[in-house]
This record gives C-alpha cells, sequence and structure tokens, in this order.
C-alpha cells in the first residue's frame, strides 16, 4: 500500500509548515485563475467585446452560487482537520464519507434550481439586451456543471485538511491546460461561441475532481473505512451542515452584494461591464495569494483547535499577516506600474477608454489589498477554529457595504465609484472581524483544557 500523504502541522515551526502549505495552495489557484482568464482571453480575443462582456456580466451570479459549492464543501471538511488534530481518525473517516453523501444531495438540487432560474436571474440583474443571450448560454451551462464542482473541492478540501496541500495542485495544473486545450477547440475550431468556453470549464474541472479522487482513495490509508464507518449518519449531517451551510452563506452573502453591484454596473453599459470584467479577472489572479493564505489558515487553525493549542494558533496568525502584507505592497506597485499593459491580454491597444477604466479599477483595488489580507486571514482561521457563523455575519457586513455603495454612490459618481465598492466592503469585514477574534481567543484561554504555551 502507498505511503499516506498527510501533514501534522500541531508540532513544528508554525511558520515553515505554513509555506510548505501555502505555496502549493496559491500555485494551485494560480492556474485555476489562469484558465479563468484564458477563457476570457479567448472569448475577447476571438469573439469581440460584446462576447467577453456577455460572460463578464455572469460573473457575480456566478461567484453567488458556484461560492456557496465551495464554501458548503471547505466548511464539510473542517471537521476532517479537527479530527486529524485530535488522532481521533475513526470519527474523521465518519465525517469524510457523510461529507461525501451530503455533496450528492446538495449537488443534484442546486443544479435543478440554478438551471431553471438563471435566465430569470440574468433579467432581474438588468443585463443588457445586446448581451443577455449569450451570457444566458454561458451560464447555463457552467451550472449544469455544479456536480463537478462539488466533487473536485470536496474531494481537494479533504485532501488538504489532512496537509497535504500538493495533490491538489497538480491536478489543476493537468486540467488547466486542458481547459486552454478545450478553450481553442470549442471556441475557434467548432464555433461554439460562449458555450464552448463553459463546456471547457465544466469538463476540465471535472477531471481535476476525478483524478483528486482517484489519488485519494489510492494514498490515503488513513481514509480507507469500514462499512458503519462509510453509511450515512443523521447526527454527523447535522454537523456537517452546521459548519459547511454557513460557509457556504458567507460567500453567497457576500456575492449578493457583488450581484447588486453588477446590476450597477450593467445600467452603465456593455463598456464599464467589459471594463469591470478584464479588471475582475487580473484582479483575481492577483489576489490568489490572499485566497492561499486563507486556505492555509483553516487548516492550520482546524487542527491546532483539535490539539488544543492556542499560542501556535497565535503565531500562525501573526507569521500569516507578515505574508500578507508584504505581499499587498508588491502586488500594489505591480498593478501601479503594469495593470495597463497586463490588460491588453483582454482588449486591444485600440480600446483606449476601456483600458483607462481597467487601469484605475485596478489601482484603486490594489491600494487595499491590506485590508483584504486581513478579511482572509482572520475570516478563514475563525473557520477554522469552529465559528463559521461569525464569518457569516462578516459577509453580511461586505454585502452591506457592496450595497449602499452601488444604491447610493454609483448612480452620483458612475464608474469611479464601482471601483471603491471592494475596499470598502473589505474595510467593514475587518471592523467585524478582527474584534471577534480577539474577543473568541480571550474566551478560550479563559477555559480549561487548552494549552496555552502552544507545547
Amino acid at each position: 500500500m502507498a505511503k499516506s500523504v498527510t501533514k501534522d502541522m500541531t508540532v513544528g515551526s508554525p511558520s515553515r509548515l505554513m509555506l510548505g502549505f501555502f505555496f502549493p495552495m496559491m500555485f494551485g489557484m494560480l492556474f485555476q485563475q489562469f484558465y479563468n482568464m484564458m477563457d476570457t482571453i479567448i472569448v475577447g480575443k476571438y469573439l469581440g467585446v460584446g462576447a467577453l462582456a456577455a460572460v463578464g456580466s455572469t460573473g457575480s451570479i456566478n461567484f453567488m452560487i458556484i461560492g456557496f459549492c465551495m464554501g458548503v464543501c471547505n466548511g464539510f471538511a473542517i471537521p476532517v482537520a479537527q479530527k486529524f488534530g485530535e488522532k481521533n481518525y475513526s470519527l474523521l473517516r465518519k465525517f469524510a464519507a457523510n461529507g461525501a453523501w451530503l455533496s450528492m444531495i446538495f449537488s443534484a438540487v442546486m443544479t435543478v434550481v440554478v438551471c431553471l432560474l438563471c435566465r430569470n436571474i440574468l433579467e432581474w440583474m438588468n443585463t443588457p439586451e445586446d448581451i443577455i443571450d449569450g451570457a444566458y448560454r454561458y451560464i447555463f451551462i457552467i451550472f449544469l456543471g455544479i456536480p463537478a464542482t462539488y466533487l473536485y473541492n470536496m474531494v481537494s478540501g479533504i485532501i488538504r485538511s489532512l496537509g497535504d496541500s500538493r495533490t491538489p495542485l497538480i491536478f489543476l495544473m493537468l486540467s488547466s491546460f486542458l481547459n486552454i486545450a478545450l478553450d481553442l477547440f470549442m471556441i475557434v475550431v467548432l464555433k461554439y461561441g460562449e458555450e464552448g468556453a463553459a463546456i471547457a470549464t465544466v469538463v476540465s474541472q471535472a477531471v481535476s475532481g476525478f483524478g483528486c479522487l482517484i489519488f485519494m482513495a489510492k494514498r490515503f490509508e488513513i481514509l480507507h473505512m469500514t462499512r458503519d464507518e462509510a453509511k450515512p449518519d443523521k447526527d454527523i449531517m447535522l454537523s456537517l451542515c452546521n459548519m459547511g451551510v454557513p460557509m457556504g452563506l458567507q460567500y453567497s452573502i457576500t456575492a449578493i452584494g457583488s450581484v447588486i453591484l453588477q446590476t450597477a454596473v450593467n445600467g452603465l453599459g456593455s463598456m464599464a461591464v467589459a471594463a469591470v470584467t478584464a479588471g475582475s479577472k487580473i484582479g483575481m489572479f492577483f489576489c490568489c495569494p490572499f485566497d492561499a493564505l486563507g486556505s492555509t489558515m483553516a487548516t492550520y487553525g482546524g487542527q491546532n483547535i483539535g490539539a488544543r493549542k492556542l499560542d501556535r494558533i497565535s503565531e500562525g496568525l501573526k507569521a500569516a499577516s507578515i505574508m500578507g502584507i508584504g505581499y499587498a505592497v508588491a502586488a500594489l506597485a505591480v498593478l501601479s506600474l503594469f495593470g495597463r499593459t497586463i490588460s491588453l491580454l483582454f482588449l486591444d491597444r485600440g480600446q483606449t477608454d476601456i483600458l483607462n477604466q481597467v487601469q484605475l479599477f485596478l489601482v484603486i483595488n490594489a491600494a487595499f489589498y491590506i485590508p483584504l489580507a486581513f478579511v482572509n486571514i482572520v475570516r478563514f482561521l475563525m473557520q477554522g477554529m469552529g465559528y463559521s457563523r461569525l464569518a457569516v455575519l462578516a459577509g453580511v457586513c461586505e454585502m452591506i457595504a457592496r450595497t449602499l455603495v452601488s444604491f447610493c454612490l454609483v448612480p452620483v459618481f458612475g464608474y469611479p465609484a464601482v471601483c471603491f465598492a471592494s475596499p470598502v466592503a473589505w474595510i467593514a469585514a475587518d471592523v467585524f472581524l478582527i474584534p471577534s477574534y480577539k474577543k473568541i481567543m480571550k474566551s478560550l484561554r479563559s477555559r480549561k483544557g487548552y494549552a496555552i504555551d502552544g507545547q
């Protein structure tokens, strides 16, 4: 039997462990964004600005639905990390099995519901008439792929909870190259248009998910289950839902603000939609290190709260904060100097007005990357520690902030107000998250049974 590839993050140097976990996570997310960007680049270059705007106009609803799927799966994986830290491997396997059962149920129900409603949602969002048909063709196929989204995120979440962030990276790299090849084949050769990009994305994620599943079954001895461990358990499912659903809602509630903002952007016309699409794609690529830091802290926090080592959690937060601030400064410098040049990946040099709008979007957002770093680090750490409902309230703060900008500032100031929407949301989340984390730690330190010295 092949050797297990788990990693215990409750012992050893927190900084070294986190870096070893962080870099594979970051490269995996970069590749994920890379093939998402390739969709946009190929659509923009081969199908034109109209198709680019059509695909881009679905970004917020895509994040609202797919983000819920990702959040639920990440929540289902947190008890796995906690039981790994406790060394309670039988219960760990029960949580993993029941997380899989729930993922199948959730994916079936969500696929039917959102596919039936997606045209109506695009109309409610005031999607411009000249791009709504292309937007519908694209997002309908993406939503048909919800089971593939659940498969990859559930399996990769379990693997990461056991300390292995390299395996999901490997399969994401393979699926990235497959996605690019399928994009070109579907759009350039078969002339499928916007739906071709969606098919490429769904197929690539399904391949990545099945690859991770086969690897996990063969390599992780700790997950080899008895029939009793694998059967559905109502109490465990309820516990998983209490963890996973709030995390999914956190993504979706945050995305509701983005949907409202997208509606405001749609009202500014398809050129503004194209600018926000290109700027958002570039921004998401540059934000991957923050997302990787967040995922690192979720696993790190989950394992160490399971082992009841509070000082290790504080040390991990300090190390992650230093990493996040350092990267935020570097990213601002790069986007300030080269943001316009990077935008040429999506747009032609002659589209001067849109290029200027993209550059403004990138610089304003990057100027507030330090608050974004703390949103990801603190929120995911709290989730890993089991306080996912507080993370939902942080998502509510983001939603309210984006909504206020959309209703109050965009009608008055237009496109520049759109650029400040996310920074305002990040600051609002931090105002809630940081005091909440301090209150949690103070409460835990007053309880018996927690190791204060981290030993």
